[in-house]
């Protein structure tokens, strides 16, 4: 199941998946035209599901129909990016990028991690960003909510060891595509096809953090440790 079901990034990762032609998907999302449409990209049969993230009075009921069989695997790629302008002039855009970005993403995977945990066995894919090291005054509110969402990550990782259940959390740098569209590329920038084929390696093996590109590592801890005064003069 795609949470977030016309992602590039969630759809490039369904992409290279190596799974079987007879597997299903079900791609949750608001639009399902869109939905309709982005599953005819995929090479298995796929399945609209109306899913609205921020509406929680829904979403149990939701998560509750995917799970009438058995569900393998739940990508949870539901994600917005408003300009930090644009929320310093509006603070009900931070609270709708938040409810998206972290908050629905926790109510949407505990019941899910719930219903795994009970058919004893499944895996979480998380996608965080490296905007979760250390907030950055260009983005701080979308980092904030990302920084969020990868210590609910990690926590849930932990809570569910030894249960069969597995959570992967992606790390990728800026990801160039719809989401940035007009935006400059950063350095170690990639695409949602590299981010597709670097976590369906994880999810072949027992990687529990995958860093799109895998050098990103290395720049995130140098991150960690800029003097707070030079940090503050960094455009980005």
């Amino acid at each position: 199941m795609l949470l977030g079901g016309t992602s590039e990034i969630g759809l490039a990762i369904l992409a290279a998946l190596r799974a079987p032609e007879s597997t299903e998907v079900l791609l949750a999302g608001r639009d399902e035209q869109r939905l309709s449409a982005a599953g005819k990209e995929l090479p298995f049969a796929c399945r609209p599901l109306i899913f609205d993230a921020l509406a929680r009075e829904t979403q149990l009921t939701v998560i509750d129909e995917a799970f009438a069989r058995p569900v393998d695997l739940v990508i949870a790629a539901t994600g917005l990016l408003i300009p930090q302008e644009e929320v310093d002039l509006d603070p009900a855009l931070a609270a709708r990028m938040i409810d998206t970005n972290f908050t629905s993403h926790v109510t949407a995977l505990l019941a899910a991690a719930a219903r795994m945990k009970a058919q004893g066995s499944g895996t979480i894919v998380v996608l965080s960003s490296v905007a979760a090291v250390r907030p950055r005054k260009a983005n701080y509110v979308y980092g904030s909510a990302k920084a969020g969402l990868d210590a609910f990550a990690r926590g849930l990782a932990d809570a569910l060891a030894g249960t069969g259940v597995r959570v992967v959390l992606a790390r990728p740098g800026f990801v160039i595509g719809r989401m940035t569209a007009g935006m400059t590329a950063a350095p170690m920038s990639s695409t949602p096809e590299q981010v597709g084929s670097a976590v369906a390696n994880a999810l072949d093996g027992t990687a529990s953090v995958v860093w799109i590109p895998k050098s990103l590592a290395g720049a995130a801890a140098a991150l960690r440790v800029i003097p707070r005064p030079m940090w503050r003069r960094m455009r980005r």
